[in-house]
């Protein structure tokens, strides 16, 4: 009797990868071409402003002292480690959850990489609709967003019938 190894989720952290290259390119951009709070418009509801964020979402607990570092590093850390064996005994071909886990790891790592290098995440996508003016964000936090958002949804996206047990 053969062996058969089944093809693990783990397959999806090329998507995790690519992602963390443009989150950190686009941040180091930011630096490079803006100083701290400078904005720049593209559209009139769409600028880039360098933003720094000691906080978490939305800069909660922005000004807690400087012990939220360690503890967002820990938890993002936490978060990816628990990701990484999700994917590892997920099945290749159950594309949408694969995805969302690889965009959720994506964001946590590429701001991670922020939290300890700097000390703080560098944000810069900024939306002001004019009755409401979104925090500034940045492509780990998109990435982030929209992994939650695929892994809510993916009960009712399972391809034959299939859910992901998760």
């Amino acid at each position: 009797m053969k062996y058969q190894h089944k093809k693990s989720g783990s397959s999806w952290l090329w998507l995790s990868a690519i992602v963390i290259i443009i989150d950190q390119l686009s941040k180091y951009w930011t630096v490079q071409s803006l100083a701290l709070g400078e904005s720049y418009e593209v559209l009139s509801f769409f600028h880039f402003t360098y933003a720094q964020n000691y906080g978490a979402a939305f800069s909660f607990l922005g000004n807690a002292g400087g012990w939220q570092r360690y503890f967002f590093t820990s938890i993002a850390l936490i978060v990816s480690v628990y990701i990484v064996y999700l994917l590892q005994h997920n099945s290749e071909d159950k594309y949408w959850s694969n995805m969302a886990f690889s965009l959720i790891l994506a964001g946590a790592l590429g701001n991670v990489i922020d939290r300890i290098i700097f000390g703080y995440v560098i944000d810069f996508l900024d939306f002001n609709l004019g009755f409401y003016h979104w925090p500034i964000f940045n492509v780990a936090d998109s990435s982030i967003c929209i992994g939650v958002v695929m892994f809510i949804l993916d009960p009712f996206f399972a391809v034959d019938g299939e859910k992901d047990p998760h």
